[in-house]
C-alpha cells in the first residue's frame, strides 16, 4: 500500500523579500497608472490649461460711485473679485492658522497631513489643503458618498491642486480661494460677506470679525451667524486659539477677543435695497441696451449679472445718502399729517372726487397688481378675483417706521397704499451735467415707480433757458442784449393761440428795460413771452428735442 507523505517547503527570507519588493513596486505602478489616466481624463474630463488660466468665477457687476463707493451690485451670484492685497492680514493669518498651517511649505499636497489622514483613518481630521479645497470649489464641488467615486475624485483633486500651485503664487491662491468660498445669504467670497454680515470692506475687518469669517470656511451653513450665533462664537474661538498657536496673537489678545460678542451689522444685499435703489434700477435697464450694441473682444454678449464688469457713475455716494435721508424726513414729517387730516374723510385717501370715480382707481389698481395676474394665469373668473380682494389674509405693509405684518384685504392694503405721499429728487451738477444724487421714491421695495425717470411734472418756469437759448441761435442775439418788460399780447391765430394771451409778471410789476442775463435771472415772463413770439414755438422745440428731450410738446407759446 502507498503511503502518501505531506512535504512542507520552508522558504527562507530572499524569497520573502523578493514577494515583498514585487508586490510594492505592482502596487506603486499601479498608483502611478491611476494617476496618469485620472491625469489624462480617463475618470472623467480634466479642466485644460486655459480653464485653469481663466477660472469660471460667476462675478457680480460693481456700480461705483464717483467717490469710490461701491453702491450696489447685479448678481446671480453675489459674489465680488478681490485681488491679495485687498484681504487683511488678520484674514490671511486665520485662514492659514485654521485651514492649512504648512500652507507656504507644500506644493498643494500636504504628505505629513495626508499620512496622518491614512493612519488615523480621518477620525483626526482630513488632509486638504487649502489648494486641494480650491480644486474642489472651482471645478468638481462636493465630493461623492460612493467610496469608489470619492477616490476618484480625490485623486483629480490632488492633480489639479498640484496644477494650480505650479500656474498661481501662494498669494493668488490665497485671494482666489477668498474669492470662490460662499457664506450663505447670497454673499459668495470674502468681499460680499464682509459686506453682509458686518457692513465692511475687507479691509476694515477687525482680527475677531476675520475669524468669524474664518469660522465658516468649515461650514458656512452650519456656522451661520443669523441662525447659530453660538455655534458660530464657540468656532470663532477655536480659529483664535489657532492663530495663538501659531503665534499670530499672544494669549493676553485670544483671551480678550474671545469675550468679545459677534457685533454683526448683518444687511443682506438686494437688488430692491440699499443705496440709490432707483437709480441702479434705471441703470439697469441703460445697461442692458448697451450690452446690446457693445460686445466683448471675441464678439460675445456681455452679461451684467456674470461678467464682474465694473460702473463708473456720477452719482456722490455721500450726497446720495444726504438726499434720501432729506426725502425720508421730510416725507414722514407730511405722512403723519395727512393721516392725521384723513381721520375725518370718508374716502380717504381721495379728495374731491365721486365714488364713480374712486371705484374706477381702485379697479385699475387691482388690475395692475400681481394677485390679479396670477388668478387670471389660473383661468379664474373676474368674479372669483374681486371676491378674493376682499378676504382678510396676512401681509407685510411699509410704514415710515419700518416694515408690519398686520392682518386686512388686498382691496384695503391698496387703499392704505393710495395714502402714502410720493417724491422725488435729482441733483445735477449744472457745469458738467453730470447727476450726483437720485431718489425716485419714498421705497423702492413696495413703490417702483421712479418719479425721476418716469413721473412727469408741470416744467413751468424751468423750460426758459430753451427759449432763450434758441433766441440766441436763431436771433444772434447776446446775453448783454437788452428788450424791454413792459405787458405784451399775443393775439388770437398767431402760433395756434385759441383764445388771447397776455402773460403777467409774478408780482405784476414792469421794470423796463433789462438784459436778456437779468430776465433769465429773474424768471421775467413778459420778457419770455416776447422771445418766443419772435422765434416761434417750433423752433423752441425743435431746439429742445435736439438738445436730448424727448417728451412730446405741443407747438403752443404758453
Amino acid at each position: 500500500m502507498a503511503t502518501n507523505k505531506k512535504t512542507n517547503t520552508v522558504h527562507d527570507f530572499k524569497y520573502y523579500n523578493k514577494k515583498f519588493w514585487k508586490f510594492f513596486f505592482y502596487g506603486m505602478g499601479a498608483i502611478v497608472l491611476f494617476f496618469l489616466f485620472a491625469s489624462w481624463g480617463l475618470f472623467g474630463s480634466m479642466p485644460s490649461f486655459e480653464d485653469l488660466e481663466n477660472p469660471d468665477s460667476n462675478l457680480a457687476t460693481e456700480i461705483i460711485s464717483a467717490d469710490g463707493v461701491v453702491i450696489g451690485k447685479y448678481f446671480q451670484t453675489n459674489r465680488s473679485q478681490l485681488k491679495y492685497s485687498d484681504l487683511p492680514k488678520n484674514l490671511v493669518d486665520a485662514l492659514v492658522a485654521t485651514e492649512d498651517e504648512r500652507f507656504y511649505e507644500h506644493s498643494g499636497i500636504d504628505g505629513r497631513g495626508t499620512l496622518r489622514a491614512i493612519v488615523s483613518l480621518g477620525t483626526n481630521g482630513g488632509a486638504s489643503t487649502l489648494t486641494q479645497q480650491l480644486a474642489k470649489q472651482l471645478f468638481h464641488g462636493e465630493g461623492s458618498k460612493f467610496l469608489p467615486f470619492r477616490i476618484v475624485q480625490k485623486a483629480k483633486e490632488w492633480i489639479i491642486a498640484i496644477r494650480l500651485e505650479r500656474q498661481y503664487t501662494k498669494n493668488e491662491i490665497l485671494a482666489m480661494y477668498c474669492n470662490v468660498y460662499d457664506f450663505g445669504n447670497s454673499a459668495v467670497g470674502v468681499s460680499s460677506a464682509a459686506q453682509t454680515y458686518f457692513s465692511k470692506t475687507p479691509k476694515e475687518l477687525t482680527v475677531d470679525e476675520s475669524a468669524i469669517l474664518v469660522g465658516m470656511f468649515k461650514n458656512s451653513s452650519l456656522y451661520n451667524p443669523i441662525r447659530n450665533p453660538e455655534g458660530v462664537k464657540n468656532r470663532r474661538n477655536v480659529v483664535l486659539g489657532q492663530m495663538e498657536k501659531s503665534n499670530m496673537i499672544t494669549n493676553d489678545q485670544k483671551e480678550k477677543l474671545k469675550k468679545l460678542p459677534l457685533n454683526l451689522h448683518f444687511k443682506l444685499e438686494s437688488h430692491r435695497e440699499g443705496t440709490a435703489t432707483y437709480f441702479r434700477e434705471y441703470l439697469r435697464d441703460y445697461m442692458k441696451k448697451w450690452a446690446e450694441t457693445n460686445k466683448k473682444p471675441d464678439g460675445s454678449d456681455y452679461d451684467i449679472y456674470k461678467d464682474g464688469l465694473k460702473i463708473y457713475t456720477t452719482i456722490d455716494s455721500r450726497m446720495q445718502l444726504h438726499a434720501e435721508k432729506a426725502v425720508t424726513e421730510h416725507m414722514a414729517n407730511l405722512q403723519e399729517q395727512f393721516f392725521i387730516e384723513s381721520k375725518t374723510n370718508k374716502n380717504a385717501p381721495f379728495v374731491g372726487i365721486s365714488e364713480k370715480e374712486t371705484n374706477r382707481i381702485l379697479r385699475q389698481a387691482m388690475k395692475a397688481s400681481n394677485r390679479w395676474t396670477v388668478m387670471e394665469a389660473m383661468e379664474k373668473s373676474e368674479d372669483e378675483i374681486i371676491e378674493s380682494f376682499n378676504k382678510e389674509t396676512k401681509m407685510t405693509v411699509f410704514t415710515w417706521k419700518g416694515e408690519r405684518d398686520t392682518l386686512m384685504t388686498p382691496m384695503d392694503s391698496i387703499r392704505y397704499y393710495k395714502h402714502f405721499l410720493q417724491s422725488g429728487l435729482m441733483a445735477m451738477e449744472p457745469q458738467t451735467g453730470n447727476i450726483k444724487a437720485w431718489v425716485g421714491g419714498i421705497n423702492y421695495k413696495y413703490f417702483q415707480y421712479d418719479h425721476v425717470a418716469q413721473g412727469a411734472r408741470q416744467v413751468g418756469s424751468t423750460f426758459k433757458p430753451f427759449v432763450y437759448a434758441t433766441a440766441i441761435e436763431q436771433l444772434n442775439m447776446s446775453p448783454c442784449d437788452s428788450i424791454i418788460d413792459s405787458p405784451f399780447t399775443i393775439p388770437v391765430g398767431r402760433h395756434h393761440v385759441t383764445e388771447t394771451w397776455t402773460p403777467r409778471n409774478s408780482n405784476n410789476t414792469y421794470l423796463g428795460m433789462v438784459t436778456l442775463k437779468k430776465a433769465l435771472a429773474s424768471s421775467i415772463n413778459t420778457v419770455s413771452a416776447k422771445l418766443i413770439d419772435k422765434v416761434g414755438p417750433e423752433a423752441v422745440i425743435k431746439l429742445t428735442h435736439k438738445l436730448g428731450v424727448k417728451t412730446e410738446i405741443p407747438a403752443q407759446p404758453s
